[in-house]
This record gives C-alpha cells, structure tokens and sequence, in this order.
C-alpha cells in the first residue's frame, strides 16, 4: 500500500509564505504594475504603456545616479569589510568565550537607537565648528567641509552596516574548527599565510554575506547621502523623492524602484553563488 505523504511539515510554512506574500510579493507585483501606469491631471490610471521605462530609462541624470548609488555602496561594502575584520579577527580568536558574547551585546546596542538620531549626531561632529574639526585645528590644519559631501555620506553608510558586518564576521571565523589553524602552523606556515590560505577561506561565506549586507542597505539608503551627502549627486533613493515631487509622477519613481530591486537581486544572488560554490 503506498504511503501516503503528510503535510504537517508543510503545515509550518504556511505563516512564513502568507507573511512574505502580503508584505514582499504582493506590493513588488504592485509596484511593477505601477510602472506602466499613467499619471493624467495628477491622477494614477491603470494602464500598460512603456512611456515611464522610455523615459527614466533613457536620462543621463538616472544613469548618473545609478552609478553614484552603486559605486558608494560598493565602496561602503568593501571599506566596512576591510574596517571590520581586524575587530572581528580579534573577538573570535584573541578574547574569551564571555568576552565575545558581551562585544556582540554593545554591537546590538545602536540598533536599539534610530539610524536617523545618529545621523543628526554625525551632523554635529562633522560640522566646520565641531568636535572633529576643532580636534584638527590643534595640529593647524582645517577646518574642512565633511558634510553635504561624498565623505559624510559615506560615514553614514558605515555607520549603518559596521555593526552588522562586524558581527557576520565574528560568528563566520568563530565557527572556524581551530584543527585546521593549527594543522597550518604544524606545517610551517606563516601567520600571514595561514590567514590567507585557512583562515579567509574558511571564513568565507561570512565574510561574503557581511558585504553584500553592506552593499544592500548602503543602496537603498536615503538618511545619510540626503542629511550627510547633502543629496548632491543625488542617489537613487534621492531621485524616487524627487520624482514623486514632480507632478505626482509615482509611476516613474517605481521605474526606479524596480531597477534597484532587479539590481539588489542581482547582486545578492551572485554574492550567495559566490559564497557556496564548491571549489573544483
């Protein structure tokens, strides 16, 4: 008699599927509809013409924002990577079990603040008369404009993802078994060697997860390239504001929407390829 397969298993990823579906998968299918889309007397009616993709599409100031948000995000994930690591390589080799435990507790802690009081606070250190100016003016240089720059901005993104990286970090070398260092070291290798032929390797899904964290939220962030950056280049995320300012136009600012998921999704698929492919 043939067994009959249970559904009880299944049973349990009802909740995850109706969550992802009314929150995920259904104002994605919303918005990409939205983008065909007409605005008429500043009114949206539904429709399915291409005049929105044409036109964002084809604007040398979209592609010139693209390549703002991506290249900043970029820079933010390899710079929080390499920034992290030290501090990362540290709690999961050089401190104790306890030690450890209570670091990733107060890398918790500024998640428990708004991402946007600690930008206002980024405000307050970066301005021409403040704190880190005036620590700058004692060695007679400065004072220099870090806000409504490249570089506030980008203090803003590692202020976002630092914490996070740091922590993928540590939980990807802590779980390194410490058989194979020490196998390294049985067979002559130096310290350096041993962290770029054991320990980074081992390490690697972590390490490469940690980044395209990074990379995802610095993408769609807003707060700091508009309170820090001074929205000039203007991000993606600057221009979808800007769109839906001009005439209601949210048809267009789902155009661009659309190209920063297509983009997210890109990325994230072959960061998580990359991780857990098997070597030959």
């Amino acid at each position: 008699m043939a067994r009959i397969p249970s559904i009880y298993p299944h049973v349990w990823r009802v909740p995850l599927l109706i969550w992802q579906g009314l929150f995920f998968v259904g104002p994605l299918i919303l918005m990409v509809a939205m983008s065909f889309w007409l605005v008429r007397n500043y009114r949206m009616e539904p429709d399915f013409v291409l005049a929105n993709w044409e036109r964002m599409l084809t604007r040398d100031y979209f592609w010139s924002a693209y390549q703002v948000t991506f290249l900043r995000a970029s820079l933010a994930a390899a710079l929080a990577s390499l920034f992290a690591f030290p501090a990362s390589y540290a709690l999961a080799f050089k401190v104790s079990a306890t030690a450890r435990r209570w670091a990733i507790f107060f890398l918790i802690v500024p998640f428990f603040t708004s991402y946007l009081v600690r930008v206002y606070a980024w405000q307050v250190l970066l301005a021409e008369s403040g704190p880190v100016n005036a620590v700058i003016g004692f060695a007679g240089m400065g004072p220099f404009t870090m806000l409504n720059s490249g570089f506030g901005a980008m203090v803003g993104y590692l202020t976002l993802v630092m914490p996070l990286v740091v922590i993928l970090q540590t939980f990807s070398l802590a779980a390194i078994d410490r058989n194979l260092i020490e196998a390294a070291w049985n067979l002559g290798a130096s310290p350096r060697r041993t962290l770029v032929r054991v320990i980074v390797p081992a390490a690697r899904v972590g390490l490469i997860l940690g980044a395209v964290f990074a990379f995802i939220l610095s993408f769609g962030d807003f707060v700091s390239p508009f309170y820090l950056g001074g929205s000039k280049p203007p991000t993606l995320s600057i221009l979808i504001i800007d769109t839906t300012k001009s005439g209601q136009q949210w048809p267009r600012a789902a155009v661009v929407a659309v190209m920063m998921i297509l983009t997210l999704f890109t990325v994230a698929f072959a960061a998580v390829g990359a991780a857990y492919r098997r070597k030959a």
